[in-house]
């Protein structure tokens, strides 16, 4: 028995070895113990300083690598041979040899592509070290070499290495190397390959280390010289150019650069579209096009540069293809998923809506579902709707194109969440094409219900394509085209109705488990999402509404919405819908943080829009009849969500549903503060004068900002001349009152509600009151107020209503500017204002603003001193603190200092400079007792110090020198792992024994805490 398992192994250790490779590896080795063998952390070296050895060491791996094949690389010899081979070339590039580099490189190439990548990851740092520093060596050939070589690693690099591998990179000066040699490229006429692959190896280089990018889109020589070569009519050439754009756009402040030149780049890439390019061109005009329109704002300027020849670009690839023997060629596939995610710009509004229509984008999606199947538009036309949903199901199962699904749904869900209220198919094409991709979205909804009830059974059938499906159904009944919406509700229910299931208490249960509070029968996240959007749907369909209710579909959503608040659960979209993770998620930086609709709260928006729509079908006072607590706890958390959720969508659908309980508008924190100035006359300095009513006295700015419309141009004041000599107690003069007579048709308690809604954000009314004021809100063009008071569903993506007087700090404000804020440390302005003759930085503020924002200054303002009758205050704090304060004072928000591949870059001088505001404002903020802008800074300066714990020694003085001792701590806590380096040397001197006492004993208890022998010296 023995003897036979020992043959066994010893037959599956030779499988794949033949004498031949056993004499190779036998000469291998002989060649390589002519040398010196080493190990340090980063692995096996060997070291040859002879010419002659290095020649035959390099032809022996040369050798060996030609005579094993695919089967014999699983061999156990080969495998433990991988280290030393790298090792051994490794050293002799390192050497620089010009006698060796050609073969060396050459065989780096050939070690890369033969050994599978598994093998090689242990050992590339060994390889990429020398292979860097080579990519500048005068011989183009190996540097040509070097950099294909590093092509290949990096495109089989694991995440977990990049750290590793970009410390390597850095030490090695590759990004500076990469863009001189591409910027050598068209001045010292290089051979195409050279440029190709270092251009290759840059774009890779950007694509995974964000902190690379910074250095090459503000290299202004280099892109005058790109701007020549994306010229070159190679195909290879156009490629290289393309993903070094395409890896530059994923930096925010990268894609400005390249929008400088939009027109150009724009050509460039429209062009790569045409069907005639080759598939690779095609493929990476799609992924620039990707990444250059990854935001809103990116996608708004390339729209406005060419807006129709890029829009028919995506369709004609879209439609470009076709079956061979009922299969789909790799490339066509590749081709038409990227082309479908270049048309998920579908979800921002714009004018290439229009355009997708007119290229007849319904059709091409249709063709997409269906694939080239003999149900053809003609005989889909002539029958019913139930003929139709059975015709459809025999080509509905095809499973060729059914990776592009996903797609499909959000395209045709966005196209139909952005369409105007009059959008009709026949604008753009045939009816019965749309109505068919709406049967199948709907057939694709009802599978997402089975789909979701076959995995909580145990059946892991999950269907990529089922949230996007329910998505795009949704989309479809809360389009604001009444077409559609009608349309989709029509066709849901019949296709609901032909199923003969109910499926409304499979729905319910799944929320009523998730609310339970029994953890084992918790919901999966992907049943939740099925069911919430499921629900949603339901409760828009007249036929079915009732049946939800019946079923205790508002108690049970209203018990789910208030389990998820105090249990929120936050998700990602892509966990349940994997087609939106592309390969540049995760990769961008210095993007501005773009208005996300639903965010990480997709649960409790389709929880809310289900129950908005079932509150707005039943008698709104029986829904908490005789509940009086539980209605006025279900108030608050709708209000919690309007003010403190971070998302438009659950903040507009919250508010939809307390309109529903009588209670109108937009609650902000903002708003809870300045309602309180309805009240004040004092600092009123407009007069809005009714027929046969007592004058209401506002304020100007107040109105400016929030309701315009009050106050007609003919009645607004003349600018104020402020004169930095004129010292008149401001309130010592009657203040200038602006008179505005309105209309006859305006009665006092209309206005009187608009004017709680303008400074409040949100009002209490009956129905009677509610039909006035939509006549006085629409003539005073309150657009958001309407909608709401119409009872109109939100548009999916309306930004919710801000309650922000920053505009108020323009020129227009500054003509109701009552004061003067400067600086302690203000220097000359080097600008002339235009409204006073004050030489130093200053701004034009309002009383009224800051009277509800800062207990301090109201104390200030009604204290009788001497400042508080100045027209001028100066702040103890420098002009940039200063400005982030009045920016806080009237928006709320405190701005943050910058960040991404700019932030990188900066000295470590320049980022304590971006950091001491916020050290001022901590001060400030506690000595005029704010509170929340004290956390805000605290917290901001916190998590700056998480990851430039280097900052802290300069922190703590600063913290110290203002008194912020709980910042100190901090600071100290910071420095604790670091304090028996620095005790000796110079970077404490700045320090008294106080602070260094205080890192001290931080330090001490940093070492308790990990278990390390304290020092008490």
């Amino acid at each position: 028995m023995r003897s036979s398992s020992s043959s066994k192994q010893a037959a599956d250790n030779s499988r794949g070895i033949n004498g031949h490779i056993l004499t190779l590896h036998q000469r291998l080795y002989h060649a390589l113990n002519l040398g010196t063998r080493c190990c340090d952390d980063k692995g096996q070296k060997w070291h040859y300083s002879d010419i002659e050895i290095q020649r035959l060491v390099v032809r022996s791996i040369d050798a060996f690598l030609d005579g094993i094949s695919a089967e014999s690389l699983q061999h156990q010899v080969v495998k433990e041979s991988v280290g030393d081979i790298v090792g051994a070339v490794g050293s002799i590039l390192a050497s620089k040899s010009e006698a060796t580099m050609r073969l060396a490189s050459d065989v780096a190439v050939k070690i890369v592509r033969m050994i599978p990548s598994s093998m090689l990851q242990p050992h590339f740092s060994n390889l990429i070290h020398p292979l860097s520093s080579l990519l500048s060596f005068r011989e183009l050939r190996v540097a040509i070499s070097c950099a294909s070589a590093l092509n290949l690693i990096l495109s089989n690099l694991t995440s977990k290495r990049e750290k590793k591998v970009w410390e390597i990179l850095k030490t090695t000066n590759v990004v500076g190397d990469l863009v001189e040699n591409v910027k050598g490229y068209s001045t010292e006429n290089k051979a195409t390959e050279y440029f190709q692959e270092m251009a290759s190896l840059l774009s890779k280089i950007l694509w995974r280390w964000p902190p690379s990018r910074f250095h090459v889109w503000t290299d202004k020589k280099l892109f005058s010289i790109l701007d020549t070569v994306k010229l070159n009519p190679d195909c290879s050439i156009k490629i290289a150019v393309m993903q070094l754009f395409s890896a530059l756009a994923l930096c925010g402040n990268g894609t400005n650069k390249l929008l400088e030149d939009g027109e150009g780049l724009v050509k460039i890439m429209v062009d790569s579209l045409d069907s005639s390019n080759p598939y690779s061109v095609q493929i990476e005009g799609l992924r620039l096009a990707q990444c250059l329109m990854t935001s809103e704002q990116g996608c708004s300027k390339i729209i406005k540069l060419s807006c129709e020849p890029i829009v028919k670009g995506i369709i004609t690839l879209m439609s470009k293809w076709s079956l061979d023997a009922g299969k789909l060629a790799k490339d066509q596939m590749s081709i038409l998923v990227e082309a479908c995610r270049l048309a998920l710009i579908t979800q921002w509004e714009g004018d290439h809506h229009f355009y997708f229509w007119k290229a007849g984008v319904d059709r091409v999606l249709l063709r997409l579902i269906i694939g080239n199947s003999d149900t053809t538009e003609q005989s889909l036309h002539s029958l019913s709707l139930q003929e139709q949903i059975i015709k459809l199901e025999e080509v509905f199962d095809t499973d060729v194109l059914l990776p592009l699904r996903p797609y499909v749904w959000d395209i045709l869900g966005c196209l139909t969440a952005n369409c105007m209220e009059n959008f009709f198919p026949k604008m753009h094409g045939n009816e019965t094409v749309f109505n068919v991709l709406v049967v199948c979205a709907c057939m694709a909804f009802v599978d997402s219900i089975l789909t979701s009830r076959q995995i909580f059974q145990g059946n892991a059938c999950h269907s990529s394509e089922s949230e996007p499906a329910s998505r795009a159904v949704l989309m479809m009944i809360y389009s604001p085209s009444k077409y559609i919406s009608s349309k989709a509700r029509f066709i849901l229910s019949e296709v609901l109705a032909l199923k003969g299931k109910d499926y409304v208490g499979y729905l319910l249960d799944s929320l009523k488990a998730a609310s339970s509070g029994n953890k084992f029968g918790i919901p999966s996240n992907f049943r939740l999402v099925i069911s919430l959007t499921s629900l949603a749907c339901y409760s828009a369909l007249p036929k079915f509404q009732k049946h939800v209710i019946q079923h205790g579909g508002i108690s049970i959503l209203s018990s789910f919405i208030s389990w998820w608040f105090d249990n929120p659960v936050h998700l990602n979209r892509s966990s349940v819908a994997p087609h939106v993770q592309n390969r540049f998620s995760g990769r961008t930086c210095c993007w501005p943080s773009s208005e996300d609709w639903e965010g990480e709260d997709m649960l409790l928006l389709f929880g809310l829009v289900a129950l908005a729509e079932l509150i707005n079908v039943e008698d709104r006072c029986g829904i908490f009849q005789n509940q009086m607590e539980l209605r006025a706890a279900f108030i608050r958390d709708l209000q919690e969500i309007c003010i403190n959720n971070s998302y438009s969508g659950p903040r507009w659908y919250a508010a939809y549903i307390l309109r529903h309980l009588g209670l109108y508008g937009f609650p902000s924190k903002f708003g809870r503060e300045f309602r309180e100035l309805l009240n004040d006359n004092k600092h009123s300095d407009v007069e809005l004068i009714i027929k046969n009513q007592e004058p209401v006295r506002v304020h100007g700015v107040i109105l400016l900002v929030r309701c315009p419309s009050l106050l007609p141009p003919e009645e607004l004041p003349k600018e104020k001349a402020f004169d930095s000599s004129y010292k008149q107690d401001s309130d010592s003069c009657n203040r200038l009152i602006t008179k505005v007579r309105l209309s006859t048709h305006v009665d006092f308690q209309s206005l009187t509600k608009l004017l709680e809604y303008i400074y409040s954000g949100s009002f209490e009314a009956g129905e009677d009151l509610v039909k006035k004021l939509k006549i006085l809100a629409k003539h005073c063009n309150l657009q958001s107020l309407v909608q709401l008071l119409c009872g109109s569903n939100p548009k999916w993506g309306t930004p919710f209503p801000c309650f922000d007087f920053t505009s108020a700090l323009e020129p227009a404000g500054r003509n109701f500017s009552d004061i003067i804020l400067e600086a302690e440390t203000s220097e000359p302005s080097n600008q002339d204002c235009s409204s006073c003759s004050i030489s130093v930085l200053h701004l034009h503020v309002h009383k009224v603003i800051l009277w509800p924002s800062c207990e301090y200054l109201r104390a200030l303002f009604q204290s009788g001193m001497q400042e508080s009758h100045s027209l001028t205050i100066k702040v103890p704090v420098c002009w940039d603190s200063l400005v982030k304060l009045v920016s806080w004072f009237y928006s709320g928000e405190l701005p943050r200092p910058i960040s991404g591949c700019l932030w990188d870059n900066l000295s470590k001088e320049e980022k304590l400079r971006e950091l001491e505001p916020y050290v001022e404002l901590c001060s400030l903020a506690q000595f005029w007792l704010l509170e929340d802008l004290h956390e805000k800074c605290f917290r901001l300066i916190v998590s700056i110090l998480d990851s430039c714990q280097y900052l802290s020694i300069k922190i703590i003085q600063m913290a110290a020198n203002l008194n912020q001792w709980k910042l100190v701590e901090v600071a100290a806590e910071y420095l604790a792992p670091m304090y028996h380096h620095l005790r000796n040397s110079s970077e404490f001197d700045a320090l008294d024994e106080h602070l260094i006492e205080i890192i001290r004993a931080a330090s001490v208890q940093f070492s308790q805490r990990n278990g390390h022998l304290v020092t008490l010296t």
